[in-house]
This record gives structure tokens, C-alpha cells and sequence, in this order.
């Protein structure tokens, strides 16, 4: 059963609850920005669209978490030994 939306997202249960294993389905437009960006991920990985998308939401989440909890997240790469702050636009 489709919930009808009147924005740019919609969402499908295809599970009961919430958290619990349940699969929900969810139609998205992504802007050609964000294509690029899971084209770019899939390759990177070999993972599925949906598996990718899940780990970036799960990691999404996981930043804002650290974030409004005044935390700050440090990235470091292989050519910069330097420690910078991840910016998250």
C-alpha cells in the first residue's frame, strides 16, 4: 500500500513496525549530483544501489549523531597525514 505524497519523497512498509527487520520501501528523486555520487559509490564498492544507499544513510545518521552532540569527526588521507574536520555539506 503507497502512501500518497504531495513532496519529492515517498514511502512504502513493506514490513509492520519500525527498526525490527522490516523492509520500507521509499522512492526518492535524487538530484544529478547525488547520481553521481552513488554511481561513484557503487563502483568504488561493487555494492548494490540499495545496499549503498543504506550504509550512506546509516553513516548520515551516525555523523549527525556525533555533530549535535558537539562531537567532531577527523578524516585523514593516505597523501595528508594531517587530521582535518570532515564537512558535511
Amino acid at each position: 500500500m503507497a502512501s500518497k505524497s504531495s513532496g519529492p519523497l515517498a514511502d512504502q512498509k513493506t514490513g509492520t513496525g519500525s527498526g525490527n527487520g522490516a523492509l520500507e520501501r521509499v522512492t526518492v528523486n535524487l538530484t544529478p549530483r547525488a547520481v553521481r555520487a552513488l554511481h561513484q559509490a557503487v563502483s568504488l564498492t561493487g555494492d548494490s544501489k540499495t545496499d549503498t544507499i543504506n550504509r550512506a544513510l546509516q553513516l548520515y545518521a551516525y555523523l549527525e549523531e556525533v555533530m549535535q552532540a558537539d562531537g567532531t569527526v577527523f578524516v585523514k588521507t593516505a597523501d595528508d597525514p594531517e587530521l582535518k574536520v570532515l564537512k558535511v555539506f
